[in-house]
């Protein structure tokens, strides 16, 4: 397992201080990036379970506070720790986390098992990535909007200000994200730092005042308020899942810091505060049931609210920050796992792979964030909608993580059963409870993880279909290159070097057989690059070309497959530059190149490959692909892009 990014990896790791160094360094930067979700979700977790408002609200007496905080820490110990940092974090690919991970290591054993249910298995894990987009809608809205609220508690006339200022603030998220989060990225670590020892402090006071809140670490009350009061716990945990969410953020973002890092951070800094805030707002309530209109806020002295407010603001920002990021990455990995269509993608930092900017999901975040703050205009109402998404992603996790340990780790059976259903039993407790608010705004991330399935899996399936249809009019490579060279297709070879990006070495370029047919030409030198995308996150340069010379060693013709890891964008030029000239027949000549693309025009056919509405969102999709001449890093006034259609 990959313990960091080699990009973070200090030059001097060997000497122990320096070792020291950049393991804080890493532990510090996974505070700021990898916890700004779960960290700020004691700003309104105790609020939303006790909100009067709620369709089915929580009385507040002594025996459901103790039950209630109880329930929190117990979901946060079962979840978080044990489903996550114990379990799930050990199942990564090459050291990457997160739920295309596991779709990457269910494809990789599909060989080994049913096809039939690792394709079922992959298409929930695909439904999981939906549910993960969804999420990175409303955590912004959700986040921002519960830190804002603290205005109306220090000053209620500040009430009608809320949503207003929550829309610029997230609008000024969005705009500066194409600047990218390098600069910013120095600074996160630190405010969350200050962040989880003020709420830690803060939580501290709280439990002096009424250090009976203490009994609420015993499992007896949650098992208790969940056996007794099974009708109001039920209800309940639609709200408790909020002091989870965020969790997934530790697995996915586990290729950037490392699997240590982020334990580190998750144990001795963010669980001991995120408790203590949360055992303090307990007492809070006890104290005062008046004060569930604000607990987290008032749990902190009258001259430290405004500070704690901006504080939270900050917080709220880097927790978004660290979602919009996460949805880069999960679009950009779909794209490049056949998904998406090609995405274009900009990098923002010259040191560190994981921080990209997509401009396309960008615009949709921002818009659809908007739209979430000014429908819903409080985090108590978006709050119904926050957990389904949370619920689905976990449980989906859960799921996939036990065929993995079993098919990969050949884990006993047993075991499997026994772990698994107990932690199924809790996830699905979870997703019952909110499927509850289904009326109430649960609805929203179920339609929004759909309508992304419904993209995801119909892009896979069209491209499937084009893909043969592409194959069909390009013919057999190798035959089209024997009928070059015995002369059957007649073609003058003028001087230079051609490059054809193809799909694969079983067919013609359709640009090149075009060239041939029509202007009954070739250059002297002809490079056909294919990319392939390996189900690793990325590969080392020594795995990067394998270049066939087609049968012929001497005709200047030559096949060359590039691998790209699913987290790596293709540079071509750079790519054909690690080819030494005995391998091509000869030096590419790079600076002279010439790059030849095939475009496909698609229209809807009369053919049953597909139902014809999803034949129109398949062909509506393909306009948000990408040029390719700047995906693929190709110079401009030396690519030549030949067109042609397909029926779907």
């Amino acid at each position: 397992m990959a313990d960091r990014d080699p990009a973070l990896r200090p030059p001097e790791a060997h000497h122990p201080a320096a070792h020291d160094t950049a393991r804080l360094a890493l532990v510090v930067g996974a505070l700021g990036v990898v916890f700004g979700d779960i960290g700020t979700s004691p700003i309104y977790t105790l609020q939303t379970v006790f909100n009067p408002d709620d369709p089915h609200p929580v009385p507040v007496t002594t025996a459901n506070v103790y039950g209630v905080v109880s329930l929190v820490f117990w979901s946060i110990v079962v979840i978080v720790l044990v489903t996550y940092v114990l379990l799930a974090m050990r199942a990564d690919n090459d050291g990457e986390g997160g739920i295309m991970a596991l779709i990457t290591l269910l494809r990789r054993s599909a060989a080994q098992r049913g096809r039939r249910t690792t394709a079922v298995l992959a298409a929930l894990g695909i439904f999981g990535a939906a549910l993960f987009l969804g999420d990175s809608m409303i955590t912004p809205a959700m986040s921002v909007l519960s830190a804002v609220e603290g205005l109306k508690v220090v000053e209620p006339s500040f009430e009608d200000a809320v949503v207003p200022l929550t829309a610029v603030i997230v609008a000024a998220l969005f705009l500066v994200q194409r600047r990218g989060t390098a600069a910013v990225g120095r600074v996160f670590g630190p405010v969350m730092i200050l962040w989880f020892l003020v709420i830690g402090a803060c939580g501290v006071r709280g439990i002096a005042d009424h250090p009976q809140i203490l009994k609420a670490l015993s499992p007896s009350y949650a098992l208790s308020f969940l056996a007794g009061h099974f009708g109001t716990a039920f209800f309940a945990l639609a709200a408790v899942v909020l002091a989870v969410t965020g969790a997934e953020a530790l697995y996915a973002d586990m290729g950037h810091f490392g699997r240590r890092a982020i334990t580190r951070g998750w144990l001795f800094v963010v669980l001991p505060a995120c408790v203590l805030s949360y055992l303090g707002q307990g007492a809070l309530i006890l104290a005062d049931p008046a004060n569930i209109s604000g607990p987290f806020f008032l749990l902190v002295p009258g001259w430290g609210r405004w500070p704690i407010i901006l504080l939270a603001t900050a917080a709220t920002v880097i927790a978004s920050q660290a979602v919009i990021t996460g949805a880069y990455s999960v679009a950009s990995q779909a794209a490049q796992l056949g998904y998406l269509p090609r995405l274009r993608i900009a990098y923002t930092s010259e040191s560190t792979m994981g921080q990209i900017y997509v401009p396309w999901i960008n615009w949709l975040l921002m818009a659809s964030v908007l739209t979430l703050v000014f429908a819903f205009r409080s985090s108590a109402a978006l709050a119904f909608a926050f957990g389904m998404a949370v619920t689905g992603t976990i449980t989906i996790t859960t799921l996939l993580f036990l065929y993995v340990a079993r098919a990969r780790w050949n884990t006993p059976l047993w075991v499997i059963a026994t772990g698994g259903t107990l932690l199924l039993v809790v996830d699905l407790l979870f997703v019952s409870a909110n499927a509850t608010k289904l009326l109430h705004g649960a609805w929203l991330p179920l339609l929004i993880g759909l309508t992304a399935f419904t993209v995801m899996t119909t892009w896979q399936r069209g491209r499937e279909i084009v893909t043969a249809e592409r194959e069909r009019h390009e013919g057999p490579l190798q035959q089209f290159v024997d009928q070059l060279h015995t002369g059957e297709v007649p073609a003058v070879r003028v001087p230079g070097t051609a490059v054809f990006l193809n799909r694969g070495n079983l067919t013609a370029p359709l640009a090149m057989r075009a060239n041939v047919e029509h202007n009954h030409v070739r250059h002297q030198q002809v490079v056909i690059l294919s990319i392939e995308t390996d189900t690793v996150p990325r590969v080392p340069t020594e795995r990067r070309v394998l270049v066939d010379d087609l049968g012929y060693a001497e005709d200047g013709i030559v096949h060359v497959t590039a691998r790209f890891g699913y987290m790596e964008t293709p540079d071509v030029p750079g790519t054909l530059a690690l080819l030494a000239p005995a391998a091509t027949e000869g030096p590419v000549e790079l600076d002279q190149a010439s790059y030849f693309l095939s475009t496909i025009e698609l229209r809807r056919g009369q053919e049953p490959t597909m139902a014809p509405w999803r034949k129109r969102l398949f062909i509506a999709t393909s306009y948000i692909t990408a040029d390719a001449a700047e995906y693929f890093s190709l110079p401009r006034d030396r690519t030549i892009i030949m067109g042609s259609h397909i029926e779907v």
